[in-house]
């Protein structure tokens, strides 16, 4: 537009110019201020010939600048007019390559919101202004809009994958900076365990290999793929070896949430060696199995009929509610002692006899008489019968009974008490008498087969169990039953 301009004022100077030259051709100057007349000296009167030639080249100046002007108004009409055509292609060449900056330069490329646009953008407003500051169309045809817009996507294109891996790259990192605090929080409650020192060797060592392999991972697929828990659970396993090992005696206590049993240390690491998550083996534990002596009062039918004797490897069971079902709860105890309830300490005899004898005599005399007579008068019959019974009885009876009995009771307890007083006398000869009537007592009921102490008779019995499960004893005192282990 600006270059329309200035043609436009070229052209409109030079008519004035020349429209200044046919003023200058066909007017006379104006004459200059008059000045007081100098008296000159007379002239000589100029002839004809010297007028006409005077008019006539005036007539040839006259027309002269007519054909100049009519030729500088040509001209310039057709300069002007080349020049407008020059001005309407250089305008139709300028629009269409701002045609193509607007096909070419479009989408995300040059979108402000997009953070890699900022060079496409530059590179696009740099052509924009080449193009609107071409002189010609040669300028304009020396400018290759596809090319610079192919160097503009192919800035956009790097920039974009440059982002695109700076992205990737973050969240790489973000990934393994998450996996190697998963993997720090896994091994977390391992190392916080009293670990020998080669196994705490161990353990770190295997943390940072596994920390090491997260680092050098090339993609997020490799950082997922680092597991640790197989490592985790060989490791646990080494540190509960360790810990069975270190407890005393060949027995240990297993514990897992509220189950408990005694087990072989071989039986221990079986159990252990077969878990395949090492979530699981940490709920396990292990402890020394330290046998205390409790004492229950149970009625018979629930101490296997009381044929216990010390030494009997017992199993107790209990159920936590009525209708609940039994549990195990001590899978290991022994029988110290059993001590009978006190009525079945007092001892009661009774005895009597009698005898009788009995004799009796008896006789007896019976006498029958019957008549009977017959009569036929005037063809009838008629009959006429008399009886008589006399009976004689005689008897006699003679008895004779005798009768004996004695009784007597004896106070087990009262006994026992004088014989720890020494008011006995032949007191080791009272003392092996009673070292084995409990006993007696019951054998006696198992080989007659007859039931001296009721079912719910209450016995005393001190047991040896663990350590471990005496508050479960003492939570289920009421609902125990004890099982003999049968050899």
């Amino acid at each position: 537009m600006t270059v329309v301009l200035n043609v436009s004022e070229d052209i409109e100077a030079k008519i004035r110019r020349l429209r200044e030259l046919g003023k200058t051709g066909t007017e006379p100057k104006a004459a200059p201020a008059a000045k007081p007349p100098k008296k000159r000296p007379p002239t000589k009167p100029r002839s004809v010939g010297s007028i006409r030639g005077r008019e006539r080249r005036k007539r040839i100046l006259v027309g002269a600048s007519i054909i100049i002007i009519i030729i500088l108004i040509v001209s310039i009409g057709a300069y002007v007019y080349m020049q407008n055509q020059a001005a309407e292609r250089l305008n139709k060449a300028r629009q269409e390559k701002l045609n193509q900056v607007t096909y070419y330069f479009r989408g995300n490329i040059v979108n402000q919101s997009q953070t890699c646009s900022e060079q496409p953008i530059r590179i696009r407003n740099e052509l924009l202004s080449k193009i609107r500051s071409a002189k010609s169309i040669e300028e304009l045809e020396n400018i290759d809009v596809k090319a610079e817009y192919n160097l503009a996507l192919q800035k956009y294109n790097a920039c974009v994958e440059k982002q695109k891996r700076l992205e990737y790259e973050r969240e790489l990192n973000q990934t393994k900076r998450e996996k190697i605090r998963e993997i720090e929080m896994a091994f977390q409650p391992l190392l916080s365990m009293p670990l020998p020192d080669d196994l705490k060797k161990k353990t770190v060592a295997t943390l940072n290999s596994l920390e090491k392999q997260v680092m050098n991972a090339k993609t997020e697929a490799e950082v997922n793929a680092t597991d640790p828990e197989p490592y985790l659970l060989s490791l646990w396993k080494d540190y509960y070896y360790y810990l069975i090992d270190t407890i005393p005696g060949q027995e240990v206590v297993l514990e897992k949430g509220n189950y408990k049993k005694i087990v072989t240390k071989a039986e221990a690491k079986s159990i252990i060696s077969g878990i395949l998550d090492y979530k699981e083996i940490m709920h396990y534990k292990f402890y020394k199995v330290q046998y205390v002596d409790i004492a229950l009062v149970l009625t018979r039918d629930r101490i296997n009929g009381a044929f216990l004797k010390p030494g009997d490897q017992v199993i107790l069971f209990a159920k936590n509610s009525t209708k609940g079902p039994f549990q195990e709860i001590v899978n290991q105890g022994y029988v110290e002692l059993v001590l009978l309830p006190k009525n079945a300490g007092q001892i009661s005899v009774s005895e009597s006899q009698s005898q009788s004898s009995t004799s009796s005599s008896s006789s007896s005399t019976t006498y029958n008489e019957n008549h009977q007579n017959v009569y036929n008068p005037g063809g009838g019959q008629i009959s006429t019968q008399q009886g008589s019974t006399d009976t004689y009885q005689n008897s006699q009876t003679n008895s004779q009974s005798a009768s004996a009995s004695y009784s007597y009771a004896v106070d087990l307890g009262e006994i026992l008490k004088a014989l720890a007083a020494g008011k006995m006398q032949s007191p080791e000869a009272v003392r092996q008498q009673l070292e084995a009537y409990g006993w007696k007592v019951v054998d006696l009921e198992k080989e007659s087969g007859m039931l001296v102490l009721q079912p719910n008779t209450e016995f005393m019995i001190i047991i040896k169990v663990p350590s471990i499960f005496v508050p479960d004893i003492l939570t289920y005192q009421n609902s125990l039953y004890l099982a003999k282990v049968s050899k």
